[in-house]
């Protein structure tokens, strides 16, 4: 059976042990070598060609952001999936700008690390619960933007100007009262 090659990059050895320790207990995944900092996991994909790179995002030399932008453009055979204490939408937006096809939070590696590899092998994405939670709130607002923004092309050049005035604070009346005179005076222009 052809074991699913990883490579593991994390600043921290008792860090890389123990996802070791999760991945190896499974027959199809092997763990073919590790890596202490960014341009290690660099030069290492590039000697062993893994399937899969565990990168931690915050690692000396080169962090996994900027490696995982290396490896897009060197050895894009080699998918990452970025580990985070990070639940922050500017690491994520960045990740995936690098182009790492999982995301998981260290908190939460233990129960999603194996499914990660899993479904970024069958050329899915992975994100961790609180990640996903986040990518579709991310989502929905930029949605509910464009549908604002939709909306308003769909108003009249006289909508659009009501909806101004009354955005800059005027009450109804004063906007009848404003309205009426512009259209006395637009009559008065066009006699």
């Amino acid at each position: 059976m052809n074991k699913t090659r990883i490579l593991l990059a994390d600043d921290h050895g008792v860090v890389r042990k123990g996802l070791r320790y999760m991945i190896e207990r499974h027959d199809d995944l092997e763990v073919v070598g590790e890596a202490g900092d960014g341009r290690e996991a660099v030069r290492m994909v590039g000697e062993l060609r893994p399937a899969i790179v565990v990168m931690d995002i915050a690692m000396p030399l080169l962090n996994g952001i900027d490696a995982a932008m290396q490896l897009q453009k060197e050895a894009p055979q080699s998918s990452v999936i970025i580990l985070s204490m990070h639940a922050d939408e500017s690491y994520l937006l960045r990740a995936l700008t690098a182009g790492v096809k999982g995301y998981l939070l260290k908190d939460s590696a233990e129960e999603d690390l194996v499914r990660a590899i899993r479904a970024v092998l069958e050329g899915k994405s992975y994100f961790s619960p609180a990640v996903a939670q986040m990518l579709a709130d991310e989502y929905t607002r930029s949605m509910q933007r464009k549908a604002l923004e939709d909306s308003y092309e769909l108003l009249s050049a006289r909508e659009k100007e009501v909806l101004q005035l009354l955005a800059e604070g005027k009450s109804n009346k004063e906007v009848a009262a404003l309205l009426n005179r512009s259209e006395e005076h637009t009559s008065e222009l066009q006699s």
